[in-house]
């Protein structure tokens, strides 16, 4: 694998030094930010992968989180004292792909680096070899994350974007709202998760039809979901 950049976001100086010191001997080139509003000044496409303490200064993990969320699907692994089970599934549900307790394995946090990283790679491999998608007016610059409608470029948010390209991915598929759901938030499917995805669904909606209220392009197949108009 290629040398990559990592952001560690840590406020306590000894553990993003000690992270720092083990990542630095696995060659990769890191970056240190000692709280949040420092962390969203260094942020930049260059970075591949955050570690990111929750209770840091200024600007808290969470937001840091979200407002990276709204620009990149990088890999983050949240390393934290908080141990509640409540904390944990706050952190992955905002976008996380890993989440470590303090204190914690060092050789266990780089062997996690390594494994996001592979996939991380393996799936801009494979976006590669589709990165264009499209329908229509409607265009998705999959590796480098824009959304277009004929010559203007559309601000999704992550989820928005990644619910516009499973459609066009799928462009003969009808698509229930809990397969919806287990495709872009990959998680387990409730039933308190319908007004999740049609609240995502409006919001898309609201930004790629002429007329949102009566769609052309992500059209409701009553009594089953939702599927791509032809």
């Amino acid at each position: 694998m290629d040398t990559c950049n990592i952001l560690i976001i840590e406020d306590d100086d000894e553990i993003n030094d000690l992270i720092c010191d083990a990542l630095s001997k696995e060659n990769y080139n890191i970056s240190q930010a000692f709280d949040g509003r420092q962390a969203l000044e260094m942020f930049n496409d260059s970075i591949k992968l955050i570690i990111l303490d929750l209770m840091i200064p200024y600007i808290d993990g969470i937001e840091v989180l979200r407002r990276i969320r709204e620009k990149s699907i990088l890999p983050v692994i949240i390393i934290s004292a908080k141990d509640d089970e409540c904390d944990r599934v706050i952190g992955l549900s905002m976008g996380a792909d890993d989440y470590m307790i303090k204190p914690f394995s060092v050789r266990e946090l780089t062997a996690r680096v390594k494994a996001q990283l592979r996939r991380y790679v393996d799936y801009n491999n494979n976006e590669n070899k589709n990165s264009i998608l499209q329908h229509d007016e409607l265009k998705l610059d999959v590796l480098n994350y824009r959304a277009f409608k004929g010559d203007k470029e559309l601000n999704l948010r992550p989820k928005e974007f990644e619910i516009l390209k499973l459609f066009l991915s799928n462009s003969n598929r009808v698509f229930t709202k809990a397969q919806i759901f287990n495709n872009v938030w990959e998680n387990q499917y409730l039933n308190d998760d319908n007004n999740t995805v049609m609240v995502h669904i409006k919001r898309l909606r609201n930004k790629i039809e002429d007329n949102p209220n009566e769609p052309k392009y992500i059209q409701t197949v009553w009594g089953i979901g939702y599927k791509l108009g032809e």
